[in-house]
């Protein structure tokens, strides 16, 4: 129970009695009429409250949402712990082992506390966190909680007082009074003799002061700032006191609090946030929520669940799924615009003053520096920077660039970069890492195509799963006249290498002319692949190879995807891959007579082949089978027996499907690259019908030009 129906009456009247007591008694006034007084200013003041603190219009919502809709609970870190890793090298197996360089990761054992249980036991607590992570949010709940507990028992918070909050970006002058500020709040709402109440108040310990925002204090003013609140702190110190900080702008300074980091969402969090988001009557009754989820949870959207661990970009991604039911197929233009909500939109609906090194340095050219980091990173396999070799990078940048400023300092544009943007973050002492991989890998991909380099990518990389998320970006930011055409040209030449074998090349091109012209209505490249499916199929059933069924799984995924005709190809092709796996993995190695004809029939029934219908195959079949039940087991036909008649019904020999490991790894890289090609094409701006369809049609063959893989 925490939505806007919890703000009546009985709330202003707890909160009214309260207030009474503690004002000063009013000269010429009855108690009857007093009370009233304080009455009317309570009810304002929770009402004040509620429109101030507890809605939310960001990120170009069309209509605003309640704090009671939205909120989910946050999960702290002991603030001990927010940089204290081994080594550089502990967080690179971190990431590695989780792939969240956030601090959830470490904290996935279960040390995560919730932040009201938190809020509720320390007295002086410093909330600290990336942009966007929910600090603000966080204290504008708690506040929301120590109202109802001027009347509702089941209030969240355990304490009550009056919650006050102020925000630190309006404390600019010199000369700050806080005494002053928390009266002129009380003052607006219509409390009698607000300074007297105010001081009151203080003195006895009633008031919960909701301190939000210390980095947006102006760099002049933060000593002079902290200072001042902890001269207050020293001096009211029976009340309790909630500031907040982005965790890279925090130095320190209050000696009485108790430092903690907000953890990143978890998977538990990021549903129910979902579920809050989609939680009007049309939606619960569609499962908006639910298909939201599930759809996130796919793996094709993985680098979005991965923004979604921040409530910021979670709350753009439930914007951009609410808007179509769905994520765009052009994933670079959803995390070009995540970065830019980082790098601009939420600075300025927050207000905050950029700092004077944004006024040489334009947004496009801090995406240009910002890439740049990112590429020589994700070449060389780095994922976190020392500030040395940061600051140097921005220094050449800066150096190198001639619309900025000469005076701009490297050191100076990482930390306004860090501490106003939190695309890179400081993981550990002087270590960094981008806040997300998503973005390193969007901007490196942004790079790539900047400066023409994918060529090269393609050549040397196209099969490194490592840039695979880089070259499935590529395609979505190429939206000039060609497209991505020369793009997926590249990549498929690059797929064509793979066939430098003499045996590939038979192979390829024996699946070529045994399926050219056959009956079947598939396109010739499925025909194609499910050809070769089968010669490897009848490898794998042979030898029991568990590498040549690996490969047997990807053609039957390439197959599936390529093949848009008719689904009883794919419950064949599935149905001889699962009949290969049982038999790989229980090591069977007699043949099933009955699993043999139920292939031929299967395959017979397909037409994909010119001249085989598997008759004659089937005949024989039969008769094995009606020797096998009438004789003895000593006179079962050996697996060489059955492999052999396949072999001569394909027109294939031993020698042509006995592949070697480095053909099953040439394979593999083929069936990996065509996959990629698929991936690309759907994420392309702009592809040539023309150029596609040859693409296609050149599935699975031999090009002349073919050379070393």
């Amino acid at each position: 129970m925490s939505g806007f129906e919890l703000f009546a009456e009985p709330i202003a009247e707890g909160l009214a009695n309260v207030a009474l007591s503690l004002a000063p008694k009013l000269a010429g006034k009855a108690a009857t009429e007093a009370k009233k007084l304080f009455s009317n200013a309570s009810r304002k003041y929770v009402e004040t409250y509620k429109k101030r603190h507890c809605q939310f219009k960001v990120l170009g919502m069309r209509e605003p949402m309640t704090l009671a809709q939205l909120y989910t609970g946050v999960k702290f870190l002991d603030g001990n712990e927010l940089l204290k890793f081994e080594s550089t090298e502990a967080l690179e197996k971190l990431y590695r082992q989780t792939r969240l360089r956030g601090y959830a990761g470490k904290h996935s054992d279960g040390k995560k506390r919730s932040g009201i249980d938190v809020a509720n036991e320390k007295q002086y607590l410093m909330l600290l966190g990336g942009p966007g992570a929910g600090k603000s949010t966080f204290l504008r709940k708690v506040g929301l909680e120590a109202l109802r507990t001027f009347h509702y028992e089941d209030a969240a918070y355990c304490h009550r007082q009056i919650p006050v909050l102020l925000e630190l970006k309006r404390f600019e002058a010199v000369e700050i009074d806080i005494t002053a500020l928390i009266t002129e709040e009380f003052k607006n709402c219509g409390f009698p003799n607000p300074l007297e109440f105010v001081q009151n108040a203080l003195q006895q310990g009633t008031l919960l002061v909701l301190l939000d925002g210390l980095d947006e204090v102006p760099l002049t003013n933060l000593d002079n700032v902290i200072r001042v609140i902890q001269d207050f702190v020293d001096r009211y110190d029976q009340n309790r006191f909630i500031a907040s900080c982005r965790t890279a702008a925090y130095r320190g300074g209050f000696h009485r609090f108790s430092d903690v980091g907000m953890s990143d969402f978890d998977d538990e969090q990021i549903e129910q946030f979902i579920a809050n988001w989609f939680s009007d009557e049309q939606d619960i009754e569609r499962e908006t929520g639910k298909k939201c989820w599930e759809i996130l949870q796919k793996s094709k959207n993985k680098a979005a669940k991965e923004l979604a661990h921040t409530p910021l970009l979670l709350t753009f991604l439930c914007l951009i799924y609410d808007r179509s039911q769905r994520f765009p197929a052009n994933r670079s233009s959803l995390y070009q615009r995540a970065l830019r909500i980082l790098l601009e939109e939420w600075a300025a609906e927050k207000r905050i003053n950029r700092d004077v090194i944004y006024e040489g340095l334009s947004i496009e050219l801090e995406e240009g520096l910002l890439s740049e980091i990112a590429y020589s990173g994700f070449e060389a396999d780095q994922l976190f920077f020392s500030r040395r070799e940061l600051t140097k990078q921005i220094k050449v940048f800066l150096a190198s660039t001639l619309n900025v400023p000469k005076t701009l300092d490297g050191e100076a544009v990482l930390q306004a970069i860090e501490v106003q943007q939190g695309v890179l973050v400081e993981r550990a002492e002087n270590t960094y890492s981008f806040s997300h991989l998503t973005l390193q890998e969007y901007l490196t991909a942004q790079y790539l195509v900047d400066n023409n380099q994918w060529h090269e990518i393609i050549a040397h990389l196209a099969t490194d799963n490592r840039w695979r998320e880089v070259l499935l970006l590529i395609p979505g930011l190429l939206t000039g006249r060609q497209g991505s055409n020369d793009f997926l040209k590249a990549l498929e030449q690059r797929a064509n290498q793979c066939f430098q074998s003499p045996r590939l090349k038979r192979l390829v091109t024996w699946a070529d002319k045994s399926t050219e012209g056959s009956p079947s209505d598939f396109k010739p490249g499925v025909k194609r692949i499910s050809a070769l499916f089968l010669a490897l199929a009848l490898a794998c059933d042979r030898d029991l190879d568990l590498d040549l069924f690996r490969v047997l799984d990807q053609a039957l995924d390439f197959a599936c995807n390529a093949n848009e005709q008719n689904r009883e190809l794919d419950r064949t092709l599935v149905r001889m891959r699962d009949v290969v796996r049982a038999r790989v993995d229980d090591l069977v190695l007699d043949p099933d007579i009955n699993l043999e004809l139920d292939r031929a029939k299967c395959f017979s029934q397909l037409n994909i082949f010119v001249s085989t219908n598997f008759s004659r195959l089937k005949e024989i079949l039969d008769l094995l089978k009606s020797n096998d039940s009438s004789s003895s087991s000593s006179k079962r036909p050996y697996p060489q027996e059955i492999f052999t008649l396949w072999l001569e019904e394909l027109k294939l020999s031993e020698e042509d499907v006995r592949l070697s490991l480095e053909e099953i790894e040439a394979l593999t890289h083929y069936f990996y690259i065509c996959e990629l090609i698929s991936q690309c094409k759907d994420a392309s701006v702009r592809v040539s019908p023309d150029i596609w369809a040859g693409i296609e049609a050149r599935i699975l063959t031999v090009s002349p030009e073919n050379t070393v893989c």
